[in-house]
């Protein structure tokens, strides 16, 4: 593509990150933008999950973009404006069976970067957390599996996968986040946090769940998986 400089990276190693920070900030001279959005996923028992695995997905998902988004702020604080998002995800909220480690990691950054807005409130570097539904994209395709599992989760395991798989097929496609992202960087004030996807997911769900208790949440989500 004209005009893309692409960088190679590890999230798993700091050194690596520091490094293409500092390699692709040197050539383009100041950044105005980072946009967060690695994505990496397992999908068994939270109860059998090696904790190598769960570290492995905060490694990933939390540490190495906290790192980059640091090492962004502190150069953004320095010229006095730039853009942060750090694409979580709904889950973060909405946790999908079979994913702990994911959700945990994504509400992990959520938070962080909640926290990080709070400590910011008169800054000039804008920072929103970005969560998506369920979004048409090959991640299902990189998501890990393991096929021998305990068989007394095997046919939950089964149930959940079908209904996760029906419902990327039927999500809106990616172009629905490089618009909102868009709109986010041509915008002079931004929000916190928006939520992408379509209405049920994004809009509707999570308004209602907001006013549930904890009981009926749990109530809604095995009914919605089928468990």
């Amino acid at each position: 593509m004209p005009r893309c400089h692409p960088v190679r990276l590890d999230l798993a190693d700091r050194l690596s990150v520091e490094g293409a920070f500092n390699a692709a900030l040197a050539e383009a001279g100041y950044f105005d933008v980072l946009i967060n959005n690695a994505g990496a996923g397992h999908f068994d028992p939270a109860e059998l999950l090696p904790l190598e695995t769960i570290a492995s997905q905060f490694q990933i998902l939390v540490f190495g973009q906290i790192q980059l988004m640091q090492l962004a702020l502190r150069h953004m604080q320095g010229r006095g404006e730039g853009l942060i998002i750090n694409v979580t995800s709904l889950a973060s909220r909405l946790p999908v069976p079979f994913m702990a480690a994911y959700n945990a990691a994504k509400a992990a950054l959520a938070a962080f970067t909640m926290s990080i807005q709070l400590e910011l409130p008169d800054s000039r570097v804008r920072i929103v957390d970005l969560q998506p539904a369920d979004i048409s994209t090959e991640f299902n395709k990189s998501v890990i599996n393991t096929s021998n599992t305990d068989q007394r989760y095997a046919g939950m395991i089964a149930k959940t996968w079908e209904i996760v798989e029906r419902n990327m097929k039927k999500a809106p496609g990616p172009e629905l986040v490089a618009r909102h992202v868009l709109r986010l960087i041509d915008a002079a004030q931004t929000p916190p946090r928006i939520t992408v996807g379509d209405a049920f997911q994004s809009k509707i769900a999570p308004l209602i769940f907001r006013f549930l208790p904890q009981r009926v949440r749990l109530w809604g989500l095995r009914r919605y998986y089928k468990l």
